[in-house]
């Protein structure tokens, strides 16, 4: 009897352990399990989301902030400005130059260029900053040397209008007649530069032959008797957005003898005497009390040798025609206006 007890009574333990058992693999799943099942599609989110628009790859350089805007040499230059040291010329305060009293140029402190040797190093042999938004020429800037002057006669420039141009004239008051001259900011006995539009203001004839052109000659007679290098920067200085310049700005300076054959610094009236000019149009009026800019008796008439390739006329005498090939020597009689009206230009080595 006892015996059939305890086997009665082990039969419902085992059953009630083995349900146990199959309870703990079919049931609810651990804590553990529950949140490893949990972290797992998270996971799977952070890796397919793509990266954000507001971190960029860290290869990409970041758009610039005000506060990252480029350094000022990494930005370019205005329109108007040239883009180098060498070629930018120094701001010129108008007020420096005294009123105009008869002289057709006025020295600029102490006569002495802002230009060094250092400035041809690594610049262009020429360089002509673009038109402005008025179309007014900037700084001109050229190494001048007998690579850069002109081989070929010099052509038309008449289809250039510069800032500023009036086809006008004034008979009795204008050696030429023509108020306005295309000036060539350099000279093209210098570049070789004609019809070029950076290179051409509205300048008046008195300005044109009497102020820029004995400097140009200076320049072009030293390179051709030494074949030295002479470094030049002309700048036309406008006033506010008037269309034509007051003057020019002329330096140079030869950098293969530290000035000693060229060295100046100029400002060049763009002034015509007796006549009004309104630099803010280019419109011009004769002044009542004028006096003719020439009063003087008229010229003589000389005899002159032409060197019709160059284009420059000499005296007889002047060592530059012995030079002269046959084809190219022409003599005439004439008056020295004349000639220079007619595009020719007086030898630097004899100044007729």
């Amino acid at each position: 009897m006892v015996a059939r007890k305890r086997s009665g009574l082990s039969v419902p333990v085992i059953v009630v352990a083995l349900l146990l058992v199959i309870g703990a693999f079919s049931g609810e799943p651990s804590a553990s399990s529950a949140r490893d099942q949990a972290a797992a599609p998270a996971t799977e989110q952070v890796q397919a989301a793509p990266a954000s628009p507001e971190s960029p790859d860290p290869q990409t350089p970041a758009a610039s902030t005000p506060s990252e805007a480029p350094a000022a040499s990494e930005t370019p230059a205005s329109p108007g400005t040239p883009d180098t040291p060498a070629q930018q010329a120094q701001a010129f305060d108008y007020a420096q130059v005294p009123p105009y009293a008869g002289d057709p140029y006025a020295e600029i402190d102490g006569n002495v260029p802002a230009l060094s040797a250092e400035d041809a190093v690594g610049a262009p042999t020429e360089s002509y900053a673009p038109l402005d938004a008025l179309g007014r020429c900037g700084a001109a800037f050229a190494i001048v040397s007998l690579d850069t002057m002109p081989t070929e006669k010099r052509g038309s420039i008449g289809m250039i209008r510069p800032s500023g141009w009036h086809t006008v004239r004034y008979d009795d008051l204008v050696d030429g007649r023509y108020l306005y001259n295309r000036c060539h900011l350099l000279g093209f006995q210098l570049t070789a530069e004609n019809a070029n539009e950076r290179n051409l203001i509205t300048g008046t004839r008195y300005m044109n032959v009497e102020g820029m052109l004995p400097f140009e000659n200076q320049v072009a007679s030293y390179v051709e008797r030494t074949g030295n290098r002479v470094l030049m920067r002309s700048t036309p200085v406008f006033v506010g957005d008037e269309l034509v310049a007051r003057g020019v700005h002329l330096e140079a300076l030869s950098i293969d003898d530290g000035g000693a054959g060229v060295s100046f610094n100029v400002f060049c009236y763009n002034v015509q005497p007796g006549i009004e000019i309104d630099y803010a149009t280019g419109d011009s009026r004769a002044l009542q009390q004028a006096q003719p800019a020439s009063p003087e008796a008229p010229a003589p008439q000389v005899t002159y040798i032409l060197n019709t390739n160059s284009r420059k006329f000499h005296y007889p005498d002047c060592h530059s025609v012995d030079q002269m090939a046959e084809h190219n020597k022409r003599e005439v009689t004439d008056t020295r206006d004349n000639l220079i009206a007619q595009g020719y230009e007086p030898c630097g080595n004899c100044n007729p």
